[in-house]
């Protein structure tokens, strides 16, 4: 039958086959590791190569490695998928194509042949190897190899384990011969898979190169014969696996990332829901390998360890592409990890405007941007990308000014570059409604506070006492223009104020919040977490009109509980109550809110007052509730705050942001670490290891909370942290006049305070005490 196998062979040879001779680069002694082909035996087995390429993990130019085909570049913006990189320098490959003899087709020992060719092209079954080893087997057997110091076992165990696909799943499925998967359940074993991992931590530094040599094999295997989605839980597996962790294992651990990278939607959804069965632990841990990996790559070492950038520009788009499924996951339903925990704080350093340029000037996916997934960007690289988008928008804006000033051969004066306010204290919020309403076209420009018959040049301090006196008063229950509810402390629209000429207080309340992300100030507001989502629906104005906005679809009681907890309370109860409703409760479908002491009633539908709420229609009295509450009952007055908003702050930086972001940009942290604002202060006359100034600290960590917050209202015009923390506050103290019966002065716009140089410990706290107690504007109250 030889005659005939080598008929069959032909015709399976009878197409082009390139070959190259390239030379072998210098390697480490781990690399060496990582080339586990044997050639020999390939070629023995009948498997020939297409090309000899370099190795796709370590570089290594002397590796045969099967290449596809069709091959495309191993970007991932690439939508063609390949798991090799490309091979340069095509023009040193020479072309060779056998010469075949014709088969006969009339021939009936050649129309068997035939036969057979078909019949070998047919995917066959697949078939695991069998395998009956168990958890506790197998931790025996690591306590025993740790015991005796013979590891050989285990370093087979893991070298088959790690070979293959089907290795894999045949040891962890719970029924190997299963095809398909579920959502919810990945029809593993994940004890053993954790017991398999925890242990190959504790062992030989051989044992994890074998696992690494053997996941190159695996993700390199041919045409793998597997059932449907044991591909995708094979790689479920191996992201799990510790030993990419070290940056040796990196150019491994790229291959695999963008392997999953490039699954289809449906094996990504596999692997979102997949995500959120895992402990939290382990998911930490393959986030941190991640991180690691990326910062790495951003932050190329000098070593010469890792590739050539140049040649690994897929890197990053890959890992980040992964972490983009876990933030899917988190997102599926409630939290898993904080969001903060997808942060990569080191990103901060980088040219973060030209990754903001490259987003906003390329298609999607023309041009990899961290700006495309924001949650890997922490709220401190945002601010600093929204501050330094708002300074641009600043400086085009005084441009124009200018401009418009020369064509009208008119005398340009300096303050046509700012935003100009002038209010009497007396009449604040009037006057500052006609500022706003007259100089639209100015809210762009950097803000400039003047008190009338005040001498105070705005350095930055004024505009702060500016924001937090008109807060305050706009905020006050007289006002009624908001509801204060103290069981939540927080502040809620007033369903009654709908005439012009609150709708107009409100769009100023909304440009009041824009002008303070504009602007880098922070303001004292005690809104709920839902405001800060409806003010992002949408994120950018639409261009109609006519659609609406600062809408959440479907609220749920848990947004209820952050304004009214006890009204929230009282409807989980109803939707749980197990007895009969109508009877029992009474309640039509109407809504009653006490506000300002004054009780109000309004219909939830039409007719509502004629409906009984029952056990078949309470959830839809409960939805009608929520929407009333949290959409229709504020719309218009919601509409002017999200307009008044957006007016000054638009920015496609606005869609990178979460609601929770939003919040911290406007109303910063009520965190005080009073050691991070000592480490970080400034000296102009003392030292500080003076007497006076550890006197002073200790003086104000002595201070009550509420005492330190005034302090630090005292000295930088706002009892609010930045974002970013007290660490970033450019904190200074000047040395004052040796005089006892001066009080401490403070320069809100520079952060400064003039402290004098007092006698005693008891003479510098009662002069600062009375100082931060009495003081606003330029004087005494």
């Amino acid at each position: 039958m030889t005659w005939l196998w080598d008929k069959v062979r032909k015709s399976f040879l009878n197409r082009t086959l390139t070959f190259s001779v390239v030379p072998c680069v210098s390697r480490s002694s781990i690399r060496d590791n990582l080339h586990s082909i044997n050639i020999d035996s390939c070629e023995d087995a009948e498997e020939h190569w297409d090309r000899l390429s370099p190795c796709p993990f370590c570089g290594h130019e002397d590796s045969p490695v099967l290449t596809r085909n069709q091959r495309s570049c191993s970007d991932p913006t690439v939508s063609s998928y390949s798991r090799l990189p490309p091979i340069e320098k095509s023009n040193q490959f020479l072309t060779y194509r056998p010469t075949i003899t014709s088969i006969n087709s009339q021939d009936p020992i050649d129309q068997s042949c035939r036969n057979i060719k078909i019949n070998l092209q047919i995917e066959s079954k697949p078939k695991y190897p069998i395998r009956h080893e168990t958890r506790e087997e197998f931790l025996q057997e690591i306590r025993k190899a740790h015991k005796n110091e013979n590891y050989i076992i285990i370093q087979r165990f893991y070298m088959r384990l790690f070979e293959s696909f089907s290795e894999i799943c045949a040891l962890f499925k719970i029924n190997p011969s299963q095809s398909g998967a579920k959502l919810e359940d990945p029809d593993l074993n994940l004890e053993f898979i954790y017991a398999v991992n925890d242990a190959l931590k504790d062992l030989p530094s051989g044992v994890q190169k074998i696992v690494l040599k053997s996941t190159i094999n695996a993700l390199l295997e041919n045409k793998k014969n597997l059932y449907e989605k044991d591909e995708v839980r094979a790689l479920f597996i191996l992201i799990q696996c510790p030993v990419f962790g070290t940056q040796s294992s990196a150019p491994i651990f790229a291959h695999l990332l963008n392997y999953i990278a490039h699954l289809s939607k449906d094996d990504h959804q596999l692997l979102v829901n997949w995500f959120r069965i895992l402990e939290l632990d382990r998911l930490r841990s393959f986030i941190r390998c991640i991180m690691q990996f990326i910062t790495s790559r951003q932050f190329s070492p000098n070593d010469k360890s890792l590739p050539p950038l140049a040649k690994t520009l897929w890197w990053i788009p890959s890992a980040t592409k992964n972490l983009a499924l876990i933030n899917a996951a988190n997102n599926l339903g409630p939290e898993m990890l904080h969001f903060t925990e997808l942060y990569n704080s080191a990103l901060d350093h980088i040219d973060l405007m030209r990754d903001y340029y490259n987003w906003q000037s390329f298609e999607p996916y023309e041009c990899f941007s961290y700006c495309q997934y924001p949650f890997i960007l922490s709220i401190v690289a945002k601010r600093i990308i929204l501050t330094k988008d708002s300074e641009q928008q600043m400086i085009l804006n005084a441009r124009k000014s200018l401009v418009s000033k020369v064509a009208r051969r008119q005398t340009p004066n300096i303050d046509i570059f700012f935003f100009n306010i002038n209010v009497r204290r007396s009449h604040l919020v009037q006057d500052s409604l006609n500022e706003i309403a007259f100089k639209q076209k100015d809210l762009k420009k950097k803000l400039k506070v003047t008190f009338a018959g005040e001498p105070g040049l705005d350095m930055g301090g004024l505009t702060k006492e500016w924001f937090l006196l008109l807060i305050r008063e706009i905020f006050h229950a007289n006002y009624g223009m908001f509801v204060y509810y103290s069981h939540s402390r927080c502040y809620w629209f007033s369903t009654g104020q709908t005439d012009n000429k609150n709708l107009r207080e409100y769009n100023l309340i909304g440009v009041l919040m824009g002008l303070a992300v504009y602007n880098s100030i922070i303001l004292d507001l005690s809104f709920p977490g839902i405001c800060y989502r409806k003010l992002l629906s949408p994120p950018v104005v639409p261009a109609d009109n006519d659609i609406n906005v600062g809408v959440v679809e479907n609220p749920t009681l848990d947004d209820l509980n952050e304004i009214m907890p006890d009204v929230a309370n009282g409807l989980k109860h109803l939707l749980e109550y197990e007895g009969n409703v109508e009877e029992d409760m009474g309640l039509t479908f109407q809504v009653s809110l006490e506000e300002h002491v004054t009780p109000k009633t309004y219909k939830l539908k039409p007719n509502g007052e004629n409906i009984s709420v029952t056990n078949e229609n309470r959830q839809e009295y409960v939805n009608l509730y929520l929407n009333w509450v949290l959409n229709l009952a504020i719309y218009e007055q919601f509409r002017a705050f999200y307009f008044g908003f957006h007016s000054v702050c638009a920015s496609n930086a606005l869609i990178m942001l979460r609601p929770e972001e939003v919040e911290l940009l406007v109303c910063g942290t009520e965190t005080l670490d009073l050691h991070e604002l000592r480490k970080a202060t400034e000296y102009d006359g003392y030292r500080f290891d003076d007497s006076i100034i550890c006197q002073f600290w200790n003086v104000v960590e002595s201070l009550s909370d509420d005492q330190k917050r005034k302090f630090l209202l005292f000295v930088t015009g706002s009892d609010r942290v930045p974002v970013g923390g007290m660490g970033d506050m450019n904190f200074k103290i000047t040395r004052g006049p040796k005089r006892s019966d001066y009080l401490p002065e403070a320069h809100t716009c520079f952060n400064q305070l003039v402290l004098p140089q007092y006698s005693d410990h008891y003479q510098l706290k009662e002069k600062l005490v009375t100082a931060i107690l009495n003081s606003e504007g330029f004087g005494m109250e």
